[in-house]
């Protein structure tokens, strides 16, 4: 090979040494280049995750805290709840017990209501009856109101009758001792005269009759008597003095007449008139 051949190989050579050359300069100064960039980046990796764990750590704070705050608040809200189920529950048997009550009032108000429905049915069917009734009833009233107008006419009869009797045997009473002769000295009446003083026993004065003096007023002319009469006692209490008191005595209800006409200090003075015609004067069957 010629001078000239080995030149052209050596400045291919060269060349391609120089290409080479540049070409590991252009790698190496790149790898130079990235390690640069890939420390830079770990830097600021490492500058994020420190401010990371640092705002992280904060974060875990202020959670456990609001966890904390939540959790007492959560605390409290459970008791609350817990009270609250127990007051509904008391609610729950008071509405039950009070709902009981109310439908127990309302059965017991519905059985009377049918009771009064029924009844008023009852007084509605009875209705007609009732008038019927009234209707005879007030019949029966206008019978019985004539027979009392009637009654009352001949009651009226009877008392002008006795009041003419008593009026005929007052016009006869005798107020002492002499008049009692005149009466008997007619002979239409027996007379027996008493003098009783007050005494615990009784004192026979006419058939039949006892009396007894309790009390005597002179100042009032009054006195209370005890009196039998066929056995039957019976009391007579401020009777005033000339004032008759007539009784029926015997099986033939004989009228007597008694008249007390003086009335001193425990003792009495008067007289028993008696019927002395039995049959005429006699009020009542005689029972033999």
């Amino acid at each position: 090979m010629n001078t000239m051949g080995k030149g052209k190989v050596i400045g291919i050579g060269v060349v391609i040494l120089a290409l080479f050359g540049l070409q590991t300069w252009s790698f190496v100064s790149a790898r130079h280049s990235l390690e640069n960039q890939v420390a830079a980046l770990q830097h600021d990796v490492q500058a994020v995750r420190e401010a990371n764990d640092t705002k992280v750590s904060e974060l875990t704070a202020d959670l456990q805290s609001d966890l904390q705050v939540v959790s007492e608040k959560i605390g409290v809200t459970s008791k609350d709840l817990v009270d609250a189920r127990k007051v509904a529950e008391q609610l729950r048997k008071e509405q039950a017990k009070t709902a009981a009550g109310l439908r127990n009032e309302l059965e017991t108000h519905s059985q009377a209501v049918s009771e009064l429905r029924e009844e008023a049915t009852q007084l509605a069917l009875g209705q007609d009856e009732t008038v019927t009734r009234i209707g005879a009833v007030t019949g029966d009233v206008e019978n019985v109101k004539g027979d009392l107008s009637s009654t009352k006419t001949d009651l009226a009869a009877s008392r002008k009758e006795m009041g003419d009797i008593r009026d005929s045997l007052g016009r006869e009473i005798a107020r002492n001792s002499n008049e009692v002769a005149e009466l008997r000295r007619r002979g239409e009446r027996e007379y027996f005269e008493f003098n009783i003083p007050k005494a615990k026993t009784m004192e026979h004065v006419a058939n039949s009759v006892q009396i007894q003096l309790k009390k005597a007023d002179p100042k009032s002319q009054r006195y209370d008597i005890a009196m039998v009469v066929d056995d039957s006692k019976m009391e007579k209490k401020n009777q005033l003095a000339k004032e008759p008191i007539q009784f029926l005595v015997g099986r033939d209800r004989l009228r007597y007449e008694m008249v007390v006409y003086s009335v001193d200090k425990d003792r009495i003075r008067g007289y028993v008139s008696v019927p002395k015609d039995a049959t005429l004067s006699a009020e009542g069957p005689r029972l033999r």
